[in-house]
C-alpha cells in the first residue's frame, strides 16, 4: 500500500472523499475494487462511531393496520422498529453466536431442560421503571398465550416453567432444547414493564430509542433515550421511518437525499442503482426466501396431488435468473438451505418437469383455474415472479389465475388468510426455530396449513438431540417432509438487499435478516 493511496483511504474513512472518487482513484492506482472496498470498510470501522445527526430511512413492509404490540409484528417496518426501541435477552451475532443483552450470563443445566438467564441491573425501561426478571418473565408468558396471537408463540408452546429466583430468569422446557437462547432472540420477544399485560401497544421498552410519533403506514420518528444502558449502540439524535412501499419510490428518495437507507433493493436495479453517485449497495446472502404459500387443509390445496404439480410446475431456474438477477441461490420447497448448521445438501434437488407436474395435477381431478394471489410488497418483484410462474405452469396444461392484492393490508388481509399467495420469510438463525415458528402443527405463523404429526415428533426430538448426527439425520427427514408433503413452494433463497447513501458509516452485513437484521439504525452512525 503506497503513500498516496493510505491518503485517500484515510480521507474517504472521515468522509472528505466520497466512495466514487475513492474507488476511482484506488483502481488508477492498481487497487482492485473488492480490496479496496473491504480497506474501505475496515478504516470507516476504525473511525469509531460519531454521535449526532437524524438518519432517515426508507422501508418497505408498513401498513396501516401496524400496531406497537411486538406480538403482532408482520412486516419489515414493524420488525425494524422493534429492533430500534427494544431490547430482548439476548441477541444473535452475524456470525451467528449468542450475544447477551437484558440477559449478561446464560447457564443450562447438563440435560438442557433447564435454563438460568441473569438479568442485567441497572436497566431503565422508557418510562423511568426499572428493569426486573419479573418483567422478563411477564414478556415471555404474554407471547406464551394462545389469546396473544403471538407470532413467537410457536417458539414458546416448548417452555413448561417461567419463574424468576431473585435477579434470575429460570425456564424449563418439555424436552431438552441446546438451542434455547436463540429463539429468544426472536424480534417479537423484546422484553416490556410487566410484559406487556397493562398495555401492549404502549411502546415503553428499554432500547436505545423512544417513541415520538407513530403514524401507522405513514411514518414512525424515534428519539435517543438518553439513559439507555448500553452507550456502544443508537449513535444518531433521532430516527424516521418512512413508509415507501413503492420500490421506485424508494430508490429515488435514497438518490435525491430525502432518505439515507432503504430496505428491499430490487435484483433488476441493484446494479443500475449502484452506479448512483454516493449510492452503496449492501448484499448479504443468508436463510431468507421468497416463496408460494397453499394452505394443505383449504380446497383445492389439501389435496397432494396438486400441491406437487404446482411444485413441478415453477421453473425455479429461470425465476432464480429472472427475479433474482444473481442475488440469491435456488430452493427446494423447503424452509432451510446450506446456511444453516445442520443442512443435509443430498436431498435431491427439485426441478422443473412440465411432464410431471402434468401427471399430478391430472391425478388431482382440479378442475379450472388456481387461483394465487400476490403484491408488490410481498417479495421484490413478486408480482413478475408470479406471471412467470403463470407461464411455466401453462406448459404443463396447468391454469393459474392472478389476483394483485393492494400492499396496504396484504399481510393482515392476504398473507396466512388466503389459501394461495405469495410471502417472504427471513429465515431463523437455527432450523429449530425456523420449523417451530411455521411448520409445526400448533405454530400460530403456520402459515401453509401444514399439520403432520410424525413432523411435529420429529422436531420434539430433534430438539433434545445432542449427538449432532443423529439430530442432522432428524432434520433432513424433516426437510424431506415438508418438500414432498407440505404446502411451501420455495424457489429461491434470496439475498437480503438493502442500500445506503455516502451519509452512512458503520454498516455491516448480518445473514439473519435485512437491515443489519433490524439493527441498522442502533449500530450506523453519521459519516463526518
Amino acid at each position: 500500500m503506497n503513500d498516496e493511496f493510505r491518503y485517500l483511504l484515510a480521507r474517504a474513512a472521515r468522509g472528505a472523499l466520497d466512495r466514487r472518487a475513492f474507488m476511482g482513484r484506488a483502481a488508477a492506482l492498481g487497487v482492485t475494487g473488492a480490496m479496496a472496498n473491504t480497506l474501505l470498510a475496515s478504516a470507516a470501522r476504525a473511525q469509531g462511531p460519531q454521535s449526532g445527526g437524524h438518519l432517515v430511512m426508507g422501508l418497505q413492509g408498513g401498513e396501516s393496520t401496524n400496531s406497537l404490540d411486538p406480538a403482532l409484528a408482520l412486516s419489515q417496518v414493524a420488525f425494524s422498529y422493534l429492533r430500534t426501541t427494544g431490547d430482548t435477552l439476548v441477541n444473535i451475532s452475524p456470525e451467528g453466536e449468542i450475544v447477551p443483552r437484558l440477559a449478561e450470563e446464560i447457564s443450562a443445566s447438563d440435560d438442557a431442560k433447564t435454563w438460568s438467564f441473569k438479568i442485567r441491573s441497572g436497566v431503565e425501561f422508557h418510562n423511568g421503571q426499572t428493569l426486573t426478571a419479573e418483567d422478563c418473565a411477564q414478556t415471555l408468558r404474554r407471547h406464551s398465550d394462545e389469546e396473544s396471537q403471538s407470532g413467537a408463540l410457536g417458539i414458546m408452546r416448548g417452555l413448561s416453567s417461567i419463574r424468576v429466583d431473585g435477579d434470575v430468569l429460570v425456564l424449563e422446557t418439555e424436552t431438552p432444547n441446546a438451542d434455547l437462547p436463540y429463539l429468544l432472540a426472536d424480534y417479537h420477544l423484546v422484553i416490556q414493564p410487566n410484559g406487556g399485560f397493562d398495555d401492549p401497544a404502549a411502546g415503553i421498552f428499554t432500547g436505545a430509542y423512544t417513541w415520538a410519533q407513530n403514524e401507522p403506514g405513514v411514518r414512525h420518528v424515534m428519539e435517543k433515550f438518553a439513559n439507555h444502558w448500553d452507550d456502544s449502540v443508537g449513535h444518531y439524535n433521532s430516527v424516521e421511518m418512512l413508509v415507501i412501499n413503492d420500490a421506485t419510490a424508494r430508490n429515488s428518495a435514497l438518490q435525491s437525499g430525502q432518505v439515507q437507507m432503504i430496505n428491499r433493493v430490487e435484483p433488476r436495479v441493484a446494479g443500475l442503482l449502484a452506479r448512483a453517485p454516493g449510492v452503496e449497495i449492501q448484499s448479504t446472502s443468508g436463510r431468507g426466501h421468497y416463496v408460494f404459500i397453499m394452505h394443505c387443509n383449504t380446497a383445492p390445496f389439501d389435496n397432494n396431488d396438486l400441491r406437487l404439480a404446482l411444485k413441478y410446475a415453477i421453473d425455479r431456474e429461470d425465476m432464480l435468473d429472472k427475479i433474482l438477477r444473481g442475488y440469491g441461490s435456488l430452493g427446494n420447497d423447503m424452509p432451510v438451505n446450506q446456511a444453516y448448521p445442520l443442512f443435509d445438501d443430498t436431498i435431491e434437488q427439485r426441478t422443473y418437469d412440465p411432464d410431471l407436474a402434468r401427471h399430478h395435477y391430472e391425478r388431482s381431478g382440479h378442475d379450472g383455474p388456481v387461483i394465487l394471489r400476490t403484491s408488490e410488497v410481498a417479495f421484490p418483484g413478486a408480482v413478475d415472479a408470479a406471471q412467470l410462474f403463470q407461464e411455466s405452469a401453462a406448459r404443463a396444461g396447468i391454469p393459474i389465475e392472478i389476483i394483485r392484492e393492494p400492499g396496504d393490508g396484504y399481510w393482515s388481509e392476504t398473507w396466512n388468510v388466503q389459501p394461495f399467495s405469495a410471502s417472504y420469510w427471513g429465515g431463523r438463525p437455527v432450523q429449530d426455530q425456523m420449523y417451530s415458528t411455521a411448520y409445526l402443527s400448533s405454530a400460530d405463523w403456520n402459515d401453509t396449513r401444514f399439520f403432520n404429526e410424525r413432523f411435529d415428533g420429529l422436531l420434539l426430538e430433534a430438539r433434545g438431540e445432542l449427538d449432532l448426527d443423529r439430530r442432522k439425520a432428524l432434520y433432513s427427514e424433516m426437510g424431506t417432509i415438508v418438500r414432498d408433503e407440505g404446502g411451501l413452494i420455495c424457489p429461491m433463497f434470496n439475498d437480503f438487499i438493502d442500500a445506503h447513501n455516502a451519509q452512512v458509516a458503520g454498516w455491516e452485513g448480518n445473514p439473519n435478516g435485512e437491515m443489519m437484521n433490524g439493527f441498522a439504525a442502533v449500530q450506523c452512525w453519521q459519516a463526518v
